[in-house]
């Protein structure tokens, strides 16, 4: 810790780095915030209409009331992951990455000014998804805290991996393939839609290998106090998983994987 303190002064080029990964991301809230707020409503409305009466998870929760969480977390972790991996393979497309480079600034510099602003961007959305979601089913986080505690974490799992999935990508393709084949479907199946009790027990199993479902079932918990695994056990895959992503993610930046070359 006191390494990174070091490392992170503000008289050195982060909070311009900061600054500049929050204006990007802020100067176009109507395609960064308000749309991704507007499918999550759309989601709402059809699979409320089709399956309100129909299917409920927990005996006290209405099935809109068990959506709302999970469309919520969806909608962050992929907004948290859009925003660093984006932000890099632009700069290296467009050749705007050398003026990023050039400031002495450090990899954990690098690090936490990419991290900090996907995680605000991915909290802004579900921020909005909540307040608009209100309007059709007023409901208050039984535990705040524990909200919180997994929609940062939650958003820093996917910012990191934005952070290795921009490194990595050399082209939009190569980027797309990332969330088309990984992140996509590690979130639209983890329980966004449905509780994994209802799955047969072989789907069960293979649920709990999925990261995914535990940062969107912790959530849920926090909304509800009902959830499908224990919320200790879910903040400590959710911490371990950031703790092992940020620690590749760190030393593909001391290296200066594909930035220098």
């Amino acid at each position: 810790m006191n390494a990174l303190q070091k490392d992170i002064k503000f008289g050195s080029g982060f909070p311009t780095l900061l600054y500049k990964e929050l204006l990007r991301f802020w100067k176009v809230a109507a395609q960064t915030v308000a749309a991704p707020v507007i499918t999550a409503m759309l989601y709402l409305l059809v699979f409320a209409h089709v399956l309100e009466d129909r299917v409920r998870m927990y005996d006290a929760v209405p099935y809109t009331a068990f959506l709302i969480p999970g469309l919520m977390m969806m909608s962050m972790l992929q907004n948290a992951f859009a925003n660093p991996s984006s932000s890099l393979i632009q700069s290296r497309i467009t050749g705007n990455l050398v003026f990023v480079l050039l400031p002495p600034l450090s990899h954990y510099e690098f690090f936490a000014a990419y991290v900090i602003a996907a995680v605000l961007r991915g909290l802004c959305v579900g921020l909005g998804i909540w307040i608009v979601a209100s309007f059709f089913v007023p409901m208050w986080p039984a535990s705040v805290l524990w909200v919180l505690v997994f929609a940062v974490l939650s958003c820093c799992i996917l910012a990191v991996l934005g952070i290795i999935a921009g490194l990595w990508s050399e082209k939009f393709d190569q980027l797309a393939a990332f969330q088309n084949f990984l992140i996509m479907p590690a979130t639209f199946l983890s329980g966004v839609f449905y509780s994994i009790h209802s799955l047969p027990a072989f789907w069960q199993s293979v649920s709990h290998w999925n990261p995914v479902f535990y940062m969107i079932d912790g959530f849920r918990y926090g909304f509800f106090e009902v959830s499908d695994v224990s919320p200790w056990h879910s903040v400590a895959v959710v911490a371990a998983f950031f703790v092992l992503l940020s620690a590749c993610a760190l030393r593909l930046l001391s290296r200066g994987y594909k930035l220098r070359t």
